[in-house]
């Protein structure tokens, strides 16, 4: 982290035989506080006074963090001669806990710390994803940007004294290394750091196919036509694909070669509603081989499963009626194996799940959304088209599971029943 990074160059400067400060501000960053490190070099006899950088006294920046970065305490410790190089990778903050639909504004932080500074003296890498693809790991993303910013002269220190602090600090020294020379070729040769992240040298496997966007509509409908065989059966997915050509053929007929705006809606709402995660989508998608292949990449030696869940006819409820979530062991592996074998009893009359009041509300919502999608079609006209598609797409504010889910399903049922109104009302008539 961005501590570690303090904590070797403050070791660095001192195996140089510099003076050195290292302030570093932690700032709850489990609360979702700044997290930055004040690093203050100097030769052997200078004084070094306070170890706060202040205002506008900071000859370098390093933006491990772009919010950090563009954020007020750091933006007022550059000049007009400070040299920033910031890693662009977006890093979720609390405003997405409170709303849902929020957007990382990378461009805008961008440009403000290249106001600060001069753009001349910013420059942005993209080292989260760099380094994952080089080293199989986004913890190495703050060493690759040193090793850049060093390239660049940033860094006031020798590569042999940072490489020995890097060796003293004894965690992940291998791999700190390598991360530090991939940021310094970055600076000098960013093709060939680009080529070589997207030949997958290193450590990091492809990206598979389930955790990359499709590139086209018909993709779009394939992919999520194989998961619902997965899900459920061939039955369950032809009845997504034959309500979704339906859609195409009517927009077709009205846009020509346009955009397929309400197809593209529907296809992913539908599925959605659609693939919503019953106890059996639980079972099926921790037993799949993915999931264990995931846990390998990411984690080494002998490790423990335990899962949180609150079943519907198992967990007790809180004073507010809410499922409350428990602790269960890696045992519960082998009833996940039981239950994904069984997910053909889904809303059949043998289905353990279906009677409750949630299983029962999501298979009506689809019901519901298909008889919507009907009406929709019925009087689908060019004017229409742009509320049709606002309306095939209010099942994306349907978030969250149990409670959550409740509260989302009431406010987007209201909005979905206003809009209806609006496309069935009739035209107004004009005065001849």
């Amino acid at each position: 982290g961005v501590v570690t990074i303090g904590q070797l160059l403050g070791m660095a400067a001192h195996l140089e035989g510099l003076q050195v400060t290292v302030l570093d501000m932690a700032g709850l960053a489990q609360k979702n506080g700044a997290v930055m490190s004040f690093v203050r070099f100097a030769r052997a006899g200078e004084p070094l006074y306070a170890p706060r950088i202040g205002v506008a006294g900071a000859d370098a920046v390093l933006g491990c963090d772009l919010v950090v970065t563009a954020g007020r305490e750091a933006l007022a410790r550059m000049n007009g001669a400070t040299r920033v190089v910031a890693n662009v990778a977006g890093t979720p903050t609390a405003d997405f806990t409170r709303n849902p639909d929020w957007k990382f504004p990378a461009d805008g932080m961008q440009s403000a710390i290249a106001d600060a500074v001069g753009t001349e003296n910013a420059e942005f890498v993209d080292a989260t994803r760099l380094a994952t693809a080089l080293l199989g790991d986004a913890i190495a993303s703050n060493l690759f940007l040193l090793g850049h910013a060093w390239q660049r002269g940033l860094v006031p220190l020798s590569g042999a004294a940072i490489d020995r602090a890097i060796e003293l600090n004894g965690v992940a020294i291998e791999q700190n290394r390598t991360a530090f020379a991939w940021g310094r070729t970055a600076a000098l040769d960013r093709e060939r750091v680009e080529a070589a992240a997207a030949a997958g040298l290193g450590k990091s496997a492809p990206t598979p196919v389930s955790r990359r966007l499709s590139a086209s509509l018909d993709e779009t409908i394939a992919r999520r036509v194989d998961h619902l065989v997965d899900y459920q059966d061939e039955r369950y997915a032809r009845r997504y694909r034959e309500r979704v050509e339906r859609v195409r053929q009517a927009e077709r007929a009205l846009v020509g070669e346009g955009p397929l705006a309400l197809t593209d809606a529907v296809a992913r709402n539908l599925f959605k509603l659609m693939a919503y995660k019953d106890e059996y989508e639980v079972a099926r998608l921790y037993t799949a081989s993915a999931f264990r292949e995931r846990l390998d990449e990411q984690f080494e030696g002998d490790f423990r499963l335990s899962f949180h869940l609150a079943p519907p006819l198992l967990a007790r409820r809180n004073a507010k009626g809410e499922l409350v979530k428990r602790e269960y062991g890696s045992w519960v592996m082998n009833v996940f194996a039981v239950l994904a074998r069984l997910r053909r009893l889904r809303g059949t009359t043998f289905d353990p799940f279906g009677r409750t009041e949630e299983r029962r509300a999501e298979r009506q919502l689809v019901a519901d959304y298909e008889a919507t999608v009907d009406r929709l079609l019925e009087t689908l006209d060019v004017q229409r088209l742009p509320l049709a598609v606002r309306i095939a797409s209010i099942p994306d504010e349907i978030r969250g599971f149990g409670h959550v889910k409740a509260r989302n399903l009431a406010s987007a049922r209201k909005r979905w029943g206003e809009e209806m109104a609006r496309y069935e009302a009739p035209a107004p008539v004009e005065a001849g």
